[in-house]
């Protein structure tokens, strides 16, 4: 593999440009992205720096946060507050985020997708309503631990953090989600798959990870 280091501004450029070529393949569908990474390495950033220039682009964007489709407090939190496990394997609710926005999105959807499920803060519905995004436009998923679960995306990006820097960069309060985070890299590897990941140690020198060029 190659590590080629590039700027912000430009990671978001290179990657407007993939999305932009690929959203315009995909019709009469939308294209779908999960933007996937630790909170630490900014996933939820990334994306939100990825709507305007696509929107510049021609497309139009719908930008979804996984933290937007989390199950009720009664079933994240059953086993504790901070519980790794339950974090790893239960807190985003897969089936809502597959039912209200990647199916719509996909071939043969109506394209009316909802952007928000459940208000985890007042733990209810978020009662938003639904977008109507139009074949060619895009919608990024954002968050954490969205790859590996067979959630049907057509591009996943994966933002990648080394052990230390991990750990670094994660608040105390969320210390406890390491463990998962850990296990999301032994048992899934996203970076094994992804089709983009980005080195994001240092959020101002990112680097892209290449297959080699021989020769």
């Amino acid at each position: 593999m190659r590590i080629r280091p590039i700027s912000p501004d430009l990671l978001v450029a290179e990657l407007t440009g993939r999305l932009a070529d690929a959203a315009t393949a995909a019709q009469p569908a939308r294209l779908r992205v999960a933007v996937d990474g630790a909170p630490a390495a900014g996933p939820d950033e990334l994306a939100e720096a990825l709507v305007d220039p696509l929107r510049a682009r021609g497309h139009p964007v719908l930008h979804v946060r996984a933290a937007d489709f989390l199950r009720p407090a009664s079933l994240r939190f059953e086993l504790g507050r901070t519980n790794p496990d339950s974090y790893y394997e239960g807190w985003v609710d897969e089936p809502g985020l597959r039912r209200e926005v990647l199916d719509p999105a996909g071939l043969g959807g109506d394209g009316r997708l909802l952007p928000s499920l459940w208000d985890a803060a007042a733990d209810r519905a978020s009662r938003a309503r639904y977008v109507d995004l139009s074949p060619g436009g895009v919608v990024l998923v954002s968050g954490a631990l969205l790859l590996g679960g067979g959630l049907p995306f057509d591009v996943t990006v994966h933002l990648q953090l080394s052990p230390a820097a991990l750990r670094r960069r994660t608040a105390p309060a969320q210390e406890w989600t390491l463990a998962a985070f850990d296990r999301y890299a032994e048992e899934v590897v996203p970076a094994s798959f992804a089709d983009v990941v980005v080195r994001a140690d240092d959020p101002r020198h990112p680097a892209l990870v290449e297959p080699a060029v021989d020769g």
